[in-house]
């Protein structure tokens, strides 16, 4: 019997642990913003949005003046929206609006429970609805770009909703398992416990994984899909995004590897600038 006991408590730690481990892993880095667009002298409206459970977005709009199409940019794990800025000032000298957003958890945005790429995607819904009320002459044509899990969530997104016209997914992983189980086999975790951690997390965000899964989720949309990835991403490799084309290899959906790039590799993405844009402009906006 008491051994019994014994063996059921440590099964107890190690679960309680386990646990635990997971849950800190939901806590993203916070970030805060030091800088502004007005550091580029740029004229813009700060603006909080309202979200899901009362909570609040922070956000930078970047109006152009006549300008009817707007790009929202959605950062990544620990991002915010002072990180993305360096991408979305080719889109705004090109003639866009620029609507970048801090998620819950993120920047200076409210906090809210667990962040996860579903929570991502809630967050970008509301600033597409916000968007569309509160600016409606500049919602001719919306455009989406999102960086590593952000760009999960444009994917995820773009592929419940008509109202979107282009989207660019900046190097999303092709399924959370994937990227997962590369994180944690790398401390060498049981294949057993891994089974465990995923499911725990799939009730924690109320989603399976297989539905939200880029690979999967890209299959249902419809508007014209630009995948960005660098060819030296060691966090999210370029398989990821061979992977996610090759499932669902239609026309409207085309990949550029940027030779070079890493995962947070901001300077690159703004050196291919010219060929994101271009995507746009075949897309049918008039930038």
């Amino acid at each position: 019997m008491i051994y019994l006991l014994s063996l059921l408590f440590f099964i107890f730690i190690i679960a309680a642990l386990i646990l635990l481990v997971v849950h800190l892993g939901f806590r993203a880095p916070r970030n805060r913003e030091t800088g502004s667009p007005a550091d580029f002298d740029i004229f813009f409206e700060e603006a909080e949005i309202p979200t899901y459970s009362s909570k609040k977005l922070f956000s930078w709009l970047l109006p152009v003046e006549d300008s009817t199409e707007t790009i929202i940019l959605l950062h990544g794990w620990g991002g915010n929206a002072e990180l993305m800025l360096p991408i979305g000032l080719p889109f705004h000298r090109a003639g866009l609006n620029v609507l970048l957003i801090d998620t819950r958890n993120h920047g200076n945005s409210d906090s809210g429970s667990v962040s996860s790429m579903p929570r991502f995607a809630e967050d970008l819904d509301s600033s597409i609805n916000w968007l569309k009320k509160h600016h409606p002459e500049k919602v001719n044509k919306i455009a989406l770009l999102g960086h590593s899990v952000g760009a999960g969530a444009v994917l995820l997104e773009a592929s419940k909703r008509d109202d979107i016209d282009a989207v660019m997914s900046v190097s999303a992983f092709a399924h959370p398992e994937w990227m997962m189980k590369r994180h944690l086999k790398k401390i060498h975790m049981p294949d057993f416990i891994i089974w465990l951690i995923f499911r725990y997390i799939e009730w924690v965000i109320g989603r399976k994984f297989k539905h939200i899964a880029p690979m999967h989720t890209i299959c249902h949309i419809r508007c014209p899909v630009l995948l960005v990835h660098g060819n030296e991403d060691f966090t999210v490799p370029i398989e990821d995004a061979r992977a996610i084309i090759a499932n669902c290899p239609e026309s409207h959906i085309s990949l550029i590897e940027i030779d070079g790039a890493g995962h947070d590799s901001v300077d690159k993405i703004e050196e291919n600038a010219v060929r994101l844009i271009s995507f746009l402009h075949q897309s049918g906006f008039s930038c």
